[in-house]
């Protein structure tokens, strides 16, 4: 063969494995951010915008050049207004496709200065912090505890206490005792550490969210769809427990199911690493 790029004949037309390399990337972007706008008005807005590109490319190859050049306007002015509006949502894109980089990076960091994955100190974490809700539950005390798997959690809890404690029950539940300075924010869980207590997180204003749901939950909610963390919320109401993951909501969870969720978590970083 002379060519050096593989392809083959459908009918007339050459199709080089560039060009399936092509639609497969395309289309794993469209996917994506499929799943980052669905339920939100940023995704009406794209499909108007689609409509208006597909439209605006009829009109030219039809030649009608004053309508073209007005269509095509309204998708650049389009493209423009729905990065300033929607920010958080190309912010989450974003930290998406960085996503598998980073844990590249970090898994090499590690083979590098030969760390290994501590599962005792993991379960012992979990433990310790399955403890604390399962008392914070009976008394019926809200609290929102917000799993890092990154190292740089400064982005959101500078607002908070830093304390860059040992996790144990014990200091979680005080914490989040009614009559503490500190139980009216988030608490910060990183590293093995509580790293900071009474964070005020970004809200989520998803619009299909319950009604019923508090200000709590909604946090919860809103730096899960920023950030790629895991937050666990205790019904101050109800007492039962919560996970917000990816921008999206799971409760009325039982103490196992948050064991799972949480070993869930951390396995999926012991993959990573390995």
């Amino acid at each position: 063969m002379n060519k050096l790029i593989l392809a083959f004949e459908i009918g007339f037309l050459e199709v080089t494995i560039w060009d399936i390399l092509d639609i497969l990337i395309v289309g794993f972007l469209i996917y994506q951010i499929y799943k980052l706008l669905r339920g939100t008005l940023a995704f009406n807005i794209v499909i108007g915008l689609v409509f208006l590109f597909i439209v605006s490319n009829v009109v030219k190859y039809l030649q009608m050049g004053m309508l073209s050049t007005i269509l095509n306007s309204f998708v650049s002015l389009g493209l423009i207004a729905l990065l300033i509006v929607f920010q958080p949502e190309v912010r989450r894109f974003l930290i998406v496709l960085g996503r598998g980089t980073m844990a590249g990076r970090e898994n090499i960091l590690r083979r590098f200065l030969g760390k290994e994955w501590d599962t005792e100190q993991k379960d012992a974490t979990i433990q310790s912090v399955l403890k604390a809700i399962k008392v914070l539950s009976k008394t019926k005390t809200g609290a929102l505890l917000v799993f890092s798997r990154d190292a740089n959690v400064e982005s959101f809890s500078s607002s908070g206490v830093v304390m860059e404690a040992e996790i144990s029950s014990q200091l979680l539940e005080s914490i989040f005792n009614k009559e503490s300075p500190l139980h009216d924010g988030a608490v910060i869980i990183s590293e093995d550490k509580i790293h900071a207590a009474s964070c005020v997180l970004p809200v989520s204003d998803n619009p299909n969210l319950p009604d019923h749901l508090g200000l709590r939950h909604r946090a919860a909610v809103g730096i899960s769809e920023s950030t790629d963390v895991l937050a666990l919320t205790v019904s101050e109401e109800t007492g039962e427990f919560s996970i917000a993951k990816n921008g999206k909501l799971t409760e009325n969870l039982s103490l196992k199911q948050v064991e799972n969720r949480l070993k869930k978590m951390y396995e999926e970083v012991s993959v990573i690493i390995d």
